[in-house]
């Protein structure tokens, strides 16, 4: 059966509010659709997304169904043409107002959000060449060996190569913090912040599955969620237990590595969900960055003589980035000391211990990533 793709689209647009964000309204709506074919269930949410890319544009125009035409039309102008939009109209519609105050603003950034994310995949050590082979329309990174550019339209996840867990929906950027942790077989990892498990399943892959590692989450179906996926993937050197970020841990182990991938505001993520442009708000900002300090100085102590500590997140304001990494500096001085971060280019050289990653650089989304080391 055919759908009207703009009008289902349409339906998403009215569900989705502050309270429901649009992933979670397009969830809800394809769900009720039988018969929906992978591409047009693809197009369905390209639709919404540019909506809300193009958001600020629309509001002179009446109605849900006159306002999606118009964005896509500045859409098509858009990735036909980025000059087609001026400069000092992104400045003044694409972001809200009050990010100029917490973050720095670049034309580049603004280009980017305003493009169609790529949509990015983690394949098994060593197995990327010929998986990009197999699933066609790809291509494996310059940068990562592990990371595939993935162009074509079939669903993933009914692929049997998904359901052998050969790979991973995993954007290049997140790919880049497992990198930069370097973990090697037969250590000990802590996955403070594990989520669902994509960074876990990344560890254990470049740790050959060797050693031990710890996931652990506040919310314990986030877990059931990486205790299946951890099946598929045939990952099994791990053990999730529950955490709410506070002073008393999971465990009394000390580790050679643990990674701090902290919730945040999601800047960094705005090319990808860019309704969130619209309800991420400044009070947000501060209250994630208050979090962010207390994990870090909560997992702290877990850090072995000699290991390493990772603070991750995918956003790229100053309170939540620069300004938690100077905080955790000042406080524990005298037990870590910033560390190099390995080179993401494989042969490349180390650089400092704080790297910012913008959407712009690699295609993907922002991310900003620190590093000390315990001393002995």
């Amino acid at each position: 059966m055919i759908h009207d793709v703009q009008a289902v689209a349409a339906e998403v647009i009215r569900k989705t509010g502050k309270d429901k964000p649009a992933d979670a309204a397009l969830r809800e709506v394809l769900k009720q659709i039988k018969d929906l074919a992978p591409f047009d269930a693809t197009e369905i949410a390209k639709t919404v997304f540019l909506y809300y890319r193009w958001h600020v544009w629309l509001r002179e125009e009446r109605g849900v169904d006159n306002k999606m035409r118009l964005a896509i039309r500045l859409n098509q102008r858009f990735q036909a043409n980025n000059a087609s939009i001026p400069l000092a109209e992104l400045r003044a519609k694409a972001v809200p107002a009050w990010t100029a105050a917490e973050m720095d603003i670049t034309d580049e950034w603004l280009l980017s959000l305003q493009r169609e994310p790529k949509l990015w995949l983690r394949a098994k050590r060593g197995t990327a060449e010929s998986l990009a082979r197999t699933l066609f329309a790809a291509e494996v990174s310059p940068l990562l060996p592990e990371a595939i550019l993935y162009r074509g339209e079939e669903d993933l996840f009914k692929t049997p190569e998904f359901h052998a867990g050969e790979f991973e929906i995993q954007d290049i950027a997140s790919q880049v913090v497992g990198r930069q942790c370097d973990p090697k077989p037969g250590e000990t990892w802590w996955d403070t912040c594990a989520g669902e498990g994509g960074k876990t399943l990344h560890l254990s892959d470049l740790m050959q599955n060797k050693g031990m590692l710890w996931a652990s989450d506040r919310a314990e179906w986030r877990l059931t969620k990486l205790k299946r996926r951890a099946g598929r993937a045939k990952v099994f050197n791990y053990r999730a237990a529950h955490w709410d970020g506070g002073a008393k841990l999971p465990t009394k182990t000390k580790f050679d590595g643990v990674l701090v991938d902290a919730p945040c505001s999601g800047i960094g993520t705005w090319q990808r969900n860019p309704q969130a442009r619209w309800t991420t708000e400044p009070n947000d900002v501060r209250e994630l960055a208050a979090i962010q300090k207390k994990l870090l100085t909560h997992a702290a102590p877990s850090v072995k003589p000699g290991g390493k500590l990772i603070f991750s997140v995918c956003t790229l304001t100053r309170a939540e980035t620069t300004e938690v990494a100077e905080d955790f500096n000042a406080k524990f001085a005298a037990e870590f000391e910033p560390m190099e971060l390995p080179a993401i280019v494989p042969g490349g050289q180390p650089t400092a211990a704080t790297r910012t990653i913008w959407p712009q650089d690699l295609d993907g989304n922002g991310m900003f990533i620190a590093s000390w080391r315990r001393k002995s």
